[in-house]
């Protein structure tokens, strides 16, 4: 018999990853995994493999816009999720977007690089996101790199970066830490009154492509699920590392996480 309820819904603005391994792919997969429904807004279209990111062309901003408005004129969503933006126009969008929807927890992963460290966001977009969208994000999960650009501050702990981050508008920053030096990778989870929670997690051989969007969305997914955001942080996280653990290697290039792990895990039981 069909449900009368949906799942938990969450929207998505991001860039079509033709891959399969990180953007609106890796959203979808993630969100799917977890129990909710996505609906995705492409922001861009991608030209990349797993070795990296070729070439990238940003949907026109009233093209973006208009799947947003139409999807949320029919569906109520639980969460937001936002990934790659692809331009100055698409974020200015967005922003204005989501301010009608205050009350809808919104997860920023600040897209600047791919894993192979190609440029996804000129200094104007990074300048728009700070003032656009940072003022409206519940959740911003930038990794270390990313931290510090957005912050302003090239050479600063992670901690003084936070705290830039949440005066400059975030309500919770989760730094994570796979691009710093550690035995383990420690992600930490910061809001208004400093550290709330610390995690540290085996360091796994290889590198990923998608890791920091899967582990986004998983927040997401939690958060529409009706967690807590440390509870939600956490649960994500393990999840996030059992499908690195989990990863495998399509091409020549990079791993890629493995959002059904757990399905395998089940068909080989």
């Amino acid at each position: 018999m069909p449900q009368d309820l949906p799942p938990p819904i969450v929207m998505v603005f991001a860039a079509s990853d033709p891959s399969g391994g990180a953007g609106l792919q890796a959203d979808i997969m993630t969100l799917s995994s977890l129990g909710c429904h996505p609906l995705t807004v492409v922001t861009a279209l991608t030209v990349q493999d797993s070795t990296g990111v070729e070439s990238a062309l940003a949907v026109n901003a009233d093209w973006v816009a208009d799947q947003a408005r139409a999807l949320l004129e029919d569906i109520p969503v639980a969460a937001f999720k936002i990934g790659m933006l692809g331009s100055v126009a698409n974020i200015a969008a967005i922003a204005e977007i989501v301010s009608d929807y205050p009350e809808i927890p919104l997860v920023l992963d600040p897209v600047l690089a791919s894993g192979r460290g190609d440029a996804l966001a000129s200094e104007d977009m990074i300048a728009a996101l700070r003032e656009l969208l940072l003022p409206q994000t519940t959740l911003l999960t930038p990794n270390s790199l990313e931290a510090r650009r957005l912050a302003l501050n090239d050479n600063g702990d992670l901690a003084a970066c936070a705290r830039r981050l949440v005066d400059d508008g975030a309500e919770f920053v989760l730094i994570t830490g796979t691009h710093e030096h550690s035995i383990q990778v420690i992600n930490a989870l910061y809001g208004e009154a400093g550290l709330i929670r610390s995690d540290a997690w085996a360091r796994l051989p290889g590198s990923y492509h998608g890791s920091g969007c899967t582990l986004a969305s998983a927040i997401a997914a939690h958060l529409a699920n009706g967690l807590d955001m440390a509870a939600a942080v956490f649960d994500a996280q393990e999840y996030a590392w059992q499908t690195l653990a989990n990863g495998f290697r399509p091409g020549r290039g990079q791993y890629f996480p493995d959002r059904f792990f757990w399905a395998r895990e089940a068909d080989g039981d």
